[in-house]
């Protein structure tokens, strides 16, 4: 990878490739008869989600993924953790922050619950993962049901 080089012999020294650094995932579903769309771009450092419903994006949040969780390294935590009931709470360790947006508490606390989840997701498929995830919401309603939670979480992890 890298920038291509040209001399100024080339057919068309105006024309230059290059490599598109981010890596992008995008997956779309119905969810409450509502278009979803979720798009994961994978910067250096940060690793940005959206989740967008009619095209809506009206809040943004981030949490650190430093891997600093003194247990991660014991394989016995892990286990003894991944057999409790509370194993699909997110780890309490993520400390979500809306930067922009929200539209009242209600809409905090769900792009927060979000942010958490998606956090524990991310490293829990990569314990070692330092960046920070960025999470842009645009549900169309604040829906805190189970099922909603799930559906959209599970697309999540298609595109992580």
């Amino acid at each position: 990878m890298g920038l291509q080089t040209f001399t100024m012999t080339d057919p068309d020294p105006t024309k230059v490739t290059l490599p598109y650094p981010a890596q992008t995932r995008q997956a779309n579903a119905t969810i409450n008869d509502i278009p979803t769309h979720i798009t994961c771009i994978s910067f250096a450092d940060k690793i940005m989600i959206t989740i967008t419903q009619n095209g809506r994006l009206g809040q943004w949040v981030t949490v650190p993924l430093l891997a600093d969780n003194p247990t991660s390294a014991d394989p016995y935590f892990n286990l003894a953790q991944a057999a409790d009931e509370d194993s699909l709470l997110p780890v309490s360790r993520f400390q979500p922050r809306t930067l922009l947006g929200a539209g009242g508490d209600e809409r905090e606390t769900m792009g927060q619950l979000y942010a958490s989840q998606i956090a524990s997701l991310i490293t829990t498929k990569n314990p070692e993962e330092s960046r920070s995830l960025m999470l842009g919401l645009g549900l169309a309603k604040v829906d805190l049901s189970r099922d909603m939670f799930l559906e959209v979480l599970d697309l999540v992890t298609k595109v992580l």
